[in-house]
């Protein structure tokens, strides 16, 4: 699994008019193609009279799937400069849709590549990119005895935890890095004087905002 990787939060979209014709950006993160697919229909089924919805798709930890589609404009015009934002932006698993409404006023095949390119960088935009960062769960049981101890050890860290349940003994869940996994027990493990119970729990993602 990949360590870390920039895609967007959620579903998002915006707008933007170039010489009277609307341009509405769309994107979405994705984990598969059927699911690319599915988002890209189902933006073609809502705009059935628009004059194009022209996308781009990007997935998997290499980028080994890779589609553009122009969807009626001039060939290299539309699908792949959406293509080249996703790609610039540094993301994966992300669907595009660009949709386009004509105003009358032709763009040229330099216009249309700008136009494309603007939507797309909107519809990212709209859809608040984020880092997918992996971390691990590691669950440390302790006695009361060394719960202030640790938990001001934790704070000065900046370890992100997640829940702490207080039993016979408090159990934190530390959440650090998948890559700092093992420092960080051996760090626990020397701080509790090998007094802890620690148990590393499955990977995920969290987002964040920034590269931790």
């Amino acid at each position: 699994m990949l360590t870390q990787y920039r895609t967007v939060k959620r579903f998002g979209s915006a707008e933007v008019v170039i010489k009277k014709s609307r341009f509405i950006g769309y994107a979405k993160p994705v984990e598969t193609e059927d699911e690319a697919i599915a988002f890209i229909e189902s933006i073609k089924k809502e705009h059935w009279n628009a004059t194009h919805n022209c996308s781009a798709y990007m997935i998997g930890e290499r980028d080994e799937i890779q589609r553009a589609s122009d969807d009626g404009e001039p060939s290299g015009t539309a699908g792949k400069p959406i293509l080249e934002v996703i790609k610039n932006q540094g993301m994966k698993n992300v669907a595009v849709v660009v949709t386009r409404y004509f105003g009358g006023i032709l763009l040229g095949a330099g216009g249309l590549v700008r136009a494309y390119t603007d939507g797309a960088v909107i519809g990212l935009a709209a859809a608040e990119p984020v880092y997918k960062v992996l971390h691990t769960e590691v669950l440390v049981e302790i006695d009361y005895t060394w719960h202030g101890k640790v938990d001001n050890e934790l704070r000065n860290r900046g370890m992100l935890m997640g829940d702490t349940s207080f039993t016979d003994k408090v159990t934190l869940t530390c959440l650090p890095l998948a890559e700092e996994t093992e420092r960080f027990i051996h760090w626990m493990t020397d701080i509790t004087q090998g007094q802890a119970t620690i148990i590393e729990g499955e990977s995920r993602y969290i987002d964040h905002d920034e590269l931790p």
